[in-house]
């Protein structure tokens, strides 16, 4: 039978997704599984390995039922995964032994203690490209070896295998045939080299890791190996992190390219080519998707603490508007703010100020303003908190961007595109479908079917809206001059 269609499996923090796309990138049909969080102690965050390779076969099955596809139609799989969460399993058995550790958990900050004591910040940060944190998966595997009985003596005797959830999916989808990962997922465990492409020794070294753990590295489009569905092998050619699926979903393949998600957070990827950049303004050094047989290209990452979380903010907790919808409307209804800044520092202030203890704050509060000039205020500060990131990464990268691909809730909120455009002085490109993660993870596998090139990416990536700047630049400076100004004031030194 012809080969039709594309699937996409989108594993993420909170819900496992199976995604059917066809040749032009059009979802046939989704089917999600919530996915439950388990929080042993304060600061900890757990999921059950077991249960999220479950739930993917479910939502698989569910979508193929639904549409009534044969599996020989399937050209390929991609899968996309929440990064960073670590699984340890028993090389025979393929059964974890302890629960995964989510990119969220905070258990491992004594020994990242530990590794700053030890004087390995410069090196982490020339080679792997990361900060020492508890976010990234090395420490993690470490807290593993060093706590569950036996682990560290069963992993030195070649019986226990590490992977992200990737890894982890592909090695029970391929039932234990591929202990395999890519070239993203790798960046994201600090114990990758990714100046060499290849695993670090004296990471591995510092932590008691064996290498006989570690999954084989390859392209983010190449050959993990298949899954017997029903006697059909159906190919699994697409592997990648969550947000640099996103960045090649939204076609951000070249450099120059930069995408944003609005989500909670904002996660902000600006793809900067073959160069590897270490980052003066605290920004994370990251590779991004890559193609079977080509150097991958590098990306310089932002994350912001608080992006849609502040407009939940004034849903919940201040009771200014009933649905985040809303605020479009709002904003739109009233003049443009003077001098009026909301920095919603409410987890402190990530890149490029990292400022940890930094608490949120309102500037330039006047008898005229009411619950519309607040709201309004709290929508801008997403676009300016976008543009101190963008800012680091050009200063980092020398560079220019082109434009800005948008995807995630926010994204949907036309004023804040539009302001977002203004204030950068870019082109502000929002696609038809904000399903670009999925749609990221299909292309990579559809490349390496054959199904799309990387040329055809843009013809299938339809763009909804493109947002230009109308802004006059004596404004769009007074503005953000007068956002900096309130994030100095916000500081805790």
């Amino acid at each position: 039978m012809e080969k039709k269609y594309i699937v996409a499996f989108d594993q993420g923090t909170t819900s496992t997704r199976a995604i059917i796309f066809d040749k032009k990138g059009s979802i046939i049909a989704i089917s999600q599984k919530e996915l439950q969080q388990y929080y042993p102690q304060s600061g900890w965050v757990e999921h059950d390995a077991s249960a999220i390779f479950n739930d993917q076969l479910e939502a698989f099955d569910n979508v193929m039922s639904e549409t009534g596809i044969d599996a020989s139609e399937i050209a390929s799989i991609g899968i996309t995964n929440q990064r960073e969460t670590t699984v340890v399993w028993d090389k025979n058995t393929g059964e974890p032994i302890h629960k995964a550790i989510v990119w969220l958990d905070k258990r491992t900050t004594p020994i990242c203690d530990q590794l700053k004591a030890d004087g390995l910040e410069t090196y982490v940060k020339e080679n792997t490209g990361l900060v020492i944190d508890s976010y990234f998966s090395g420490t993690k595997l470490k807290w593993i070896l060093d706590e569950i009985p036996g682990a560290r003596k069963r992993a030195e005797a070649g019986e226990l295998l590490f992977g992200t959830i990737d890894s982890w999916l592909i090695f029970k989808l391929t039932q234990g045939k591929s202990h395999v990962t890519d070239h993203t997922n790798a960046s994201r465990t600090m114990i990758y080299n990714i100046k060499t492409l290849s695993w670090d020794e004296k990471m591995l070294q510092a932590m008691g890791i064996p290498s006989s753990m570690l999954p084989h590295v390859q392209e983010s489009s190449s050959d993990f190996g298949s899954l017997d569905y029903k006697g059909i092998h159906i190919p699994i050619y697409g592997v990648a992190g969550d947000q640099q699926a996103a960045l090649f979903g939204q076609g951000g393949h070249q450099p120059g390219m930069a995408k944003n998600t609005y989500g909670t957070g904002c996660f902000l990827l600006l793809n900067t080519g073959k160069e590897h950049l270490v980052s003066k303004n605290g920004l994370l050094t990251t590779l991004a998707c890559s193609i079977e047989n080509e150097k991958p290209n590098y990306a310089l990452e932002g994350s912001i603490f608080i992006g849609g979380a502040s407009i939940q903010w004034l849903r919940d907790q201040l009771n200014l508007i009933d649905h985040a919808a809303e605020t479009e409307a709002i904003c739109t209804s009233i003049p443009p703010l003077e001098d009026l800044y909301v920095v919603p520092a409410f987890a402190g202030l990530g890149a490029p100020y990292w400022d940890a203890k930094a608490k949120g704050s309102i500037h330039g509060i006047t008898l005229d303003i009411g619950k519309k000039e607040l709201t309004k205020a709290t929508v801008e500060a997403m676009a300016y908190q976008t543009k101190d990131v963008i800012d680091a990464m050009l200063e980092d990268s020398g560079s220019s961007i082109v434009s800005l691909k948008v995807d995630g809730g926010a994204s949907a909120n036309n004023y804040l595109m539009q302001f977002q455009s203004d204030i950068l002085n870019v082109e502000v490109d929002r696609p038809k479908m904000l399903e670009v993660t999925a749609l990221g993870a299909a292309f990579l596998a559809g490349i390496k079917a054959g199904v799309w090139t990387l040329d055809s990416i843009e013809e299938v990536r339809e763009r909804e809206i493109l947002f230009s700047p109308t802004m006059e630049q004596e404004i769009r400076d007074k503005k953000y001059s007068g956002w900096q100004s309130a994030v100095e004031r916000t500081k805790s030194n």
